[in-house]
């Protein structure tokens, strides 16, 4: 099977763009995503000073640390990505 015919410039300048936009995003994602952990870290703290179970509220921030590990795992692809498109636009 033949190689499919290579991108041009705009097609590599056109995905460089989408991908920085993602980055953006996944960067908006991730600090909304610290800052719900925080929150429900405190409402742990909170619900341990009187007494309240926090197997539910534990639970859910482990989820939220799961979930922002792959998010930042993710926003690591993109930053590579974004490395290798930058990298063909200046090879010509």
């Amino acid at each position: 099977m033949p190689n499919p015919a290579p991108y041009s410039r705009e097609q590599i300048a056109a995905e460089r763009y989408f991908e920085e936009t993602q980055l953006r995003k996944a960067d908006t994602d991730i600090l909304a995503g610290r800052a719900r952990l925080l929150n429900q870290e405190r409402l742990i703290l909170e619900l341990r000073g009187t007494g309240t179970p926090t197997g539910e509220a534990e639970r859910f921030a482990a989820l939220l640390r799961e979930t922002l590990a792959e998010w930042e795992r993710h926003r690591g692809l993109i930053v590579e990505r974004l490395d290798h498109l930058s990298a063909r636009l200046e090879q010509g």
